[in-house]
């Protein structure tokens, strides 16, 4: 909907499992856009997509990955796997990702379930 490369957007929320399981949150997301960083929801200006299509987009990406290719999806979960390994060794920088992490009760998910949370690694 912005168009620009995946590289210019930071901070979407991954809250959740996988598929359809998963709810994508750009409610904090931000966007550089010709050097400049702007929010993600003023950018688009359409509370309504971010709340159904792109919802509904990210859950069935999997399925469409598999349905185009007429194969696994799996390089798309080594690189996924690739990258969650780098922020873990190096650190996220300025922004945050989303890890499964044990849960402490934090965003009234039940102790010790295994979920994705919104993280920032620092020193590795």
């Amino acid at each position: 909907k912005i168009g620009v490369p995946v590289q210019d957007v930071k901070n979407v929320i991954i809250w959740g499992n996988h598929s359809s399981t998963q709810f994508p949150d750009a409610s904090n997301a931000k966007v550089n856009i010709g050097g400049v960083e702007k929010s993600v929801p003023a950018t688009v200006n359409d509370d309504e997509f971010l709340k159904t299509t792109f919802v509904s987009t990210v859950q069935k990406r999997g399925a469409a990955v598999i349905a185009a290719r007429k194969m696994s999806s799996a390089l798309s979960a080594a690189k996924a796997a690739s990258d969650h390994m780098r922020d873990w060794f190096l650190g996220t920088g300025n922004r945050w990702v989303s890890m499964g992490v044990v849960s402490d009760g934090s965003y009234g998910v039940p102790r010790d379930v295994v979920y994705s949370f919104p993280v920032t690694v620092t020193n590795g």
